[in-house]
This record gives structure tokens, sequence and C-alpha cells, in this order.
């Protein structure tokens, strides 16, 4: 058994550390904002697996600004880098941080602006046929130029 334990805390050497799946750097400040369907609303996807729906996203919502209605089918985690980010239960502020359970429901209003971070394990279902984040790089490619 420590046997065991011992081959399970073993540092790695270079040569493991080099052959390990590779880092993703994003240089996320020449990305460009991709707009979405919800007027005001730019998105930035940071990081997107298909096959399971998990998502990072920079999400720059002008004054006024909403996402309509819809519920989370898993947990979101949001970080409000600038203004704020409100909905029907409260709002967070630059600095601070929401993260709402599957099965919340809510529209996300931004009335004085807000810059934020997201991760999503599984995408949103919107009401009224709205697409997610995800589908607009789909939809972007299907326009012709």
């Amino acid at each position: 058994m420590a046997a065991q334990a011992s081959a399970q805390t073993r540092r790695p050497t270079m040569e493991e550390i080099l052959s390990s799946p590779r880092s993703t750097f994003v240089d996320v400040e020449h990305m460009a904002w991709t707009p979405s369907k919800f007027p005001g609303v730019d998105v930035k996807i940071l990081y997107q697996d298909e096959n399971t729906g998990m998502l990072t996203v920079l999400t720059r919502m002008a004054p006024g600004s909403f996402i309509p209605l819809h519920i989370h089918t898993d947990i979101e985690q949001t970080y409000v880098l600038e203004g704020s980010l409100d909905d029907e239960q409260g709002s967070a502020t630059a600095g601070n941080f929401v993260w709402r359970p599957g099965g919340n429901t809510h529209l996300a209003r931004a009335p004085n602006g807000c810059l934020s971070i997201s991760f999503f394990t599984k995408p949103n279902k919107f009401f009224d046929d709205v697409p997610w984040f995800t589908d607009l790089a789909k939809e972007k490619s299907k326009t012709p130029v």
C-alpha cells in the first residue's frame, strides 16, 4: 500500500512533463468580439468543448442590454470584471462572483454595462428559440461573405 502511494506522488521527470498534454494559451486581447443575437451583447469564446457543452466566455454587455430569459441546465459561475450583472434575485457588481445551479431561470441585465467571465458546464436553454452562444460561430460560418 505504501509503495502504491509513493508511486502516485513521485515527481515526474522533465521528459514526462514535456510529453504531458499541452497547455493552450489564448491571446484574449487580440481576439475579435463576436456580436450575439442579443443587442449590445458581444462575446469572446475562450474555451469550448462541443462534446460536453462546457464553455468559458468573456461577455461584454452595453449599458441597458440584457440576455433573454433562460434556464441553466447545470451550474454557471460568473465573475464580474466591470459594471454589474443584475437579475430578479440580486446584483453581482465589479469584483464579485455569482453562481447559479442547474434549474435557475432568470433574465440577465446590465443596466450600467458589464464585462464578465463565465464558466458553464452545459449550455443554457433559452426560451423563444434563441440560440446559445456557441451556436453563434456555427451560424456565422454559414453566412455568405
